[in-house]
């Protein structure tokens, strides 16, 4: 009977190993899903003018992008994002994440600028809200403020097409 324990043991691990395997990573759950788009007080990255962030969301679906120039990922993300905003079907939203604006300038002068407006997130106070766990983050939010979709890590044509170019067009009915 103690020679079946070790193999019990082992059936048991290897199952739950498998089963983890099936899992995108870069699909978590997230609890903001359902909820509305948090509504603080935040800078525009050029401008340096304040707003309530919600006043921008609401009556457009849009798509949020957390970026940063220093996150590789990003870097290798933002054509997809200029191919994104070229076809015109959601609102562009950059937040500038825990990043300086020297650095943010250049980023997007060297690879274009996707966004209808970005929000300078310096400290990560909006992160920090929207539970930012990894550059790049996006969002996509519906007209109402409320979040309907999280990702984490790069938007790819794939993803864009078959998940996200769908719900924004359900989105906008």
């Amino acid at each position: 009977m103690g020679k079946f324990i070790p193999l019990a043991i082992f059936v048991v691990l290897a199952w739950f190993l498998y089963d983890g395997l099936g899992h995108d990573t870069k699909k978590l759950p997230s609890p903001l899903i359902g909820k509305a788009f948090p509504s603080l007080e935040v800078q525009d990255f050029k401008t340096g003018e304040k707003y309530h962030l919600q006043e921008k969301l609401k009556n457009q679906v849009s798509l949020v992008n957390v970026w940063a120039s220093w996150c590789v990922t990003c870097r290798a993300e933002h054509q997809m994002l200029n191919n994104i905003a070229k076809q015109g079907v959601v609102q562009m939203v950059g937040i500038n994440y825990k990043d300086t604006k020297r650095e943010g300038r250049y980023f997007l002068k060297r690879l274009g600028d996707p966004f209808g407006f970005i929000i300078f997130d310096e400290q990560g106070k909006l992160g920090l809200e929207l539970g930012v766990y990894a550059t790049p983050e996006t969002f996509i939010v519906d007209n109402n403020g409320v979040i309907r979709f999280k990702r984490i890590g790069e938007i790819t044509e794939r993803l864009w097409q078959e998940e996200m170019l769908p719900l924004i067009q359900q989105l906008k009915k």
